[in-house]
């Protein structure tokens, strides 16, 4: 039996990321502890806390004594527990994708996370090395994707290889910016705010809140104008700011049959996608974006874990121009190069629907405040001008294409998403009819492929001529 890696230990900083772990779990008893101890008993409470940190440290230590890991046989085989020892191999024919993550903390000692998922990988990942230096997470990465010594053995035998080039590409600072400005990111951290804001606001003294309201009201109207404005802006900067950060360097490189991803400026992410696990391709056009040209490219990947996290395993490329699309295409995957079609649109008589769809709650809340309180109904009105042109928008969008084993289908909610798949990986085709839409002619059309984590991912084109329904029907399940 011929060993290629000997037994080995993560680094020692594991060892803090697994007390971090822990007190992360604990933190919402210990936060609740503290404020039913804070005015009684605090001492008690520090104490009881200061023991259970001393137990969290120790069984970290033992945590990380106790894991070690080799490849040896073509397999992976890690060995934990602290009081139950047990085994995991992994066969290196099993692994679909080796992901490598280094946090701020990993990036000062010079190590990485490494992520390995197989075919079966569900929420979380099949094996994760939570610390080990970064030259030993990329020779472990080539180990277990090369095969090892015995593809080294089949490289003696052949004179002079080829040279093999690897497509890259790399996002520059100033679409990046661009990315940033146009992201929409102001309203998720103006949501994150006031739910923050909604957890601490028990802690605040009543005379202080009270006082803080009584100020702000005695302020001019200019003055509270500038001051939203002045937020708003600090919020467009932050999300700017945020963009940079999550997607600063990135860079895609095609390596034979897999995609080569990096990106982070704080957290440094390494992912690899294989092709095979490509489902389908993607172009989505936000609001913002759609007029000034840019779109985002991204795959839907079967397979994954909880663990990437965001979307990050389905981001082929954060912005690019839509011109600039088809080429990224033929560098990259070549499969889905020129599938792109002008699309077959939705019927007129269609377009109705989409509209009574998008403003129907509006209406109602049209009627209601038209009702209760006359004086303010411009503001729902506003709403319901803005759903009418939503749903306006979503007729003209949607539509289809197919041509031999293809199918190109766009649908708009808020962004326009144009998605490029092939007969092979759709799982399922349904047609959906109420009877309204029967009078009409009409019908929906529902795909399924697989999606991250093993589960389904769905797109659906409502009001669809029912006719060119059943064609599609009838392409999926080979009927002539």
């Amino acid at each position: 039996m011929k060993t290629m890696f000997e037994a080995k230990r993560l680094h020692p900083a594991a060892i803090l990321f697994n007390l971090i772990k822990t007190v992360r779990e604990f933190l919402f008893a210990i936060i609740l502890g503290f404020i039913s101890f804070r005015d009684e008993s605090m001492l008690y409470f520090l104490l009881i806390t200061a023991g259970f940190l001393v137990i969290f440290m120790i069984t970290s230590i033992l945590t990380w004594y106790r894991y070690t890991y080799r490849v040896e046989d073509d397999e992976l085989r890690i060995e934990y527990g602290v009081f139950i020892r047990k085994k995991r191999y992994i066969s290196k024919n099993r692994i679909q994708s080796i992901d490598l993550t280094s946090g701020v903390i990993h990036r000062i000692f010079g190590l990485t996370k490494v992520q390995i998922e197989t075919a079966g990988t569900g929420t979380g990942a099949e094996a994760s090395l939570s610390a080990v230096k970064m030259a030993e997470g990329e020779a472990l990465r080539e180990e277990l994707k090369t095969g090892g010594a015995q593809q080294a053995d089949d490289m003696d035998t052949v004179d002079d290889p080829p040279e093999q080039t690897n497509p890259s590409q790399t996002i520059s600072f100033k679409r990046l910016f661009i990315a940033g400005t146009t992201s929409g990111s102001v309203g998720v951290i103006l949501a994150l705010a006031v739910a923050g804001f909604s957890e601490l606001e028990e802690f605040i003294p009543n005379s202080f809140y009270d006082n803080t309201i009584e100020w702000v009201i005695g302020l001019g109207i200019v003055i509270l104008i500038v001051m939203a404005i002045g937020a708003l802006i600090l919020l467009w900067l932050l999300g700017i700011a945020g963009t940079i950060i999550k997607n600063g360097n990135f860079t895609i490189t095609k390596n034979h049959d897999e995609l080569f991803i990096t990106r982070g400026l704080l957290e440094k992410k390494q992912l690899t996608i294989p092709l095979k696990r490509i489902q389908a391709v993607g172009i989505q056009e936000s609001i913002i974006r759609q007029p000034l040209g840019f779109v985002t490219v991204y795959a839907e990947v079967a397979g994954g874990s909880m663990d990437k996290g965001e979307d990050f395993s389905s981001t082929l490329f954060p912005i690019m121009k839509r011109e600039e699309v088809e080429p990224f295409l033929e560098t990259f995957l070549p499969d889905y190069a020129g599938i792109q079609q002008e699309l077959t649109p939705l019927p007129k008589r269609a377009r109705m629907f989409y509209i009574f769809r998008a403003s129907i709650i509006f209406l109602i809340l049209t009627a209601v405040v038209g009702f209760w309180n006359p004086s303010f109904i411009w503001m729902p009105l506003v709403l319901l001008v803005g759903s009418m042109i939503l749903g306006v928008m979503r007729h003209r969008d949607g539509g289809f294409h197919q041509h031999g084993e293809q199918l190109t289908i766009r649908h708009r909610s808020f962004s326009r998403n144009t998605i490029m798949m092939y007969h092979k990986r759709i799982q399922a085709f349904e047609k959906k009819q109420h009877k309204i839409q029967s009078q009409q002619q009409l019908a929906t059309m529902r795909l399924s492929i697989i999606g991250s984590m093993g589960t389904g991912t769905h797109f659906a084109i409502k009001d669809l001529e029912e006719s060119l329904t059943d064609e599609l029907g009838d392409w999926y399940s080979y009927r002539s």
